[in-house]
């Protein structure tokens, strides 16, 4: 019957140290998913605010200035001079 006892007992041990030894492991993942989670927002927000600044510096110099002006040209494929030259020129 004593036996029976420490037996209970020594299993009643060893759940004690297996439950405390899962929850110190759980304890130490999950704080270091946490600061490895936290640096990663971090460092995402950091990238957002320079995005965001870039592009408020980029809309303030191009409506600060007022001379800016779209080429005229842009898109155009052939030379809209040739038929002045022809005809100004025939021998060419």
């Amino acid at each position: 019957m004593e036996n029976n006892i420490n037996k209970d007992m020594k299993m009643k041990i060893v759940c004690v140290v297996v439950a405390v030894a899962v929850l110190v492991f759980g304890y130490w993942y999950s704080n270091k998913q946490y600061k490895q989670g936290y640096k990663a927002a971090v460092a995402d927000i950091k990238a957002q605010q320079v995005d965001a600044s870039n592009k408020a510096t980029k809309a303030a110099v191009d409506q600060a200035n007022p001379f800016k002006v779209g080429n005229p040209l842009e898109g155009v494929q052939a030379n809209p001079f040739e038929k002045a030259k022809k005809t100004l020129n025939p021998f060419d």
